[in-house]
């Protein structure tokens, strides 16, 4: 009988492995990176348990466990690592929304996992990852700036409103939404929701959700109805790729689902291209 590969809860001893391991794939890997450098991987402080799979204190893969599950493992070491993760995840039980990342981490895990925690509410398996390293090719909007913490009230509607197309669930229907103002107050307090607002109306959107030192991940884009098809998606993304270059980090990424054409249409003209490829299972 084959024993099941182990997977074992990290501490801060670990954190130089896990660095070491997350910087083989800096854009992959943004919000995993991010959380590491800014708190560390000791279990108080990052919030959720870490798993890491490997020999000794080397690691091929860490997952972490908490409100979104995020795998990563180093090409070859996929399926060893979803084996070992699935057991753990199999004992705790799910707590989690959302299984997020490479594609080539989370399709094994989800293999594994469906019989005793399916069946998911959305499975997308091929989410394109881009990302640009350079100024954008289409002009910025120049309208697109930093919400101010006095806006959020303007902001929080579309926000809503984009998490409702893009998830298929309201954000309103757990606690009544606290938890998602009080995340939506933070990215704005923290400069990294930029939108574009006319006569107290959002007119574009957008967050940078994950930063690390190399680089961070684009979230929620968003064009009010009203004026969708005339390339404010474009022009608002290529200033928030302005922004986040200037003030956040070299490399601008994001992940959009690959039946979107429009969107990856307009993400091209941006100057976006192909690096990976992700995969999100939604319960």
């Amino acid at each position: 009988m084959l024993r099941t590969p182990h997977a074992r809860v990290l501490d801060e001893s670990d954190e130089p492995a896990v660095t070491e391991l997350l910087a083989t794939d800096p854009v992959a890997t943004c919000w995993l990176a991010g959380r590491v450098e800014a708190v560390g991987t000791a279990p108080m402080a990052i919030g959720a348990p870490l798993w890491g799979f490997g020999v000794g204190r080397s690691l091929e893969a860490v997952c972490l466990a908490g409100a979104n599950l995020i795998p990563f493992a180093l090409p070859g070491a996929e399926q060893r690592a979803a084996h070992a993760f699935a057991d753990r995840a199999r004992r705790a039980g799910r707590r989690c929304s959302t299984i997020v990342g490479p594609a080539a981490s989370v399709e094994p895990l989800w293999e594994l996992l469906e019989p005793s925690w399916g069946p998911a509410r959305d499975h997308r398996p091929r989410q394109p990852l881009l990302a640009v390293d350079g100024p954008p090719a289409v002009a910025p909007e120049p309208r697109v700036r930093p919400v101010r913490p006095d806006e959020l009230d303007t902001l929080l509607p579309a926000s809503i409103a984009m998490f409702t197309e893009e998830v298929g669930v309201s954000p309103l229907r757990s606690d009544g939404g606290a938890g998602y103002r009080a995340r939506v107050g933070d990215l704005v307090r923290a400069g990294r929701s930029l939108a574009w607002i006319e006569h107290d109306a959002v007119v574009f959107k957008a967050e940078i959700g994950a930063v690390s030192r190399a680089a961070c991940q684009v979230q929620g884009v968003w064009v009010a109805p009203a004026y969708r098809g005339r390339g404010i998606g474009t022009a608002g993304t290529a200033a928030v790729v302005e922004y986040a270059r200037a003030a956040i980090a070299p490399v601008v990424s994001l992940y959009v689902n690959d039946y979107n054409a429009r969107a990856r249409a307009a993400y091209a003209r941006v100057g976006f291209r192909e690096v990976g490829v992700y995969s999100s299972v939604l319960f």
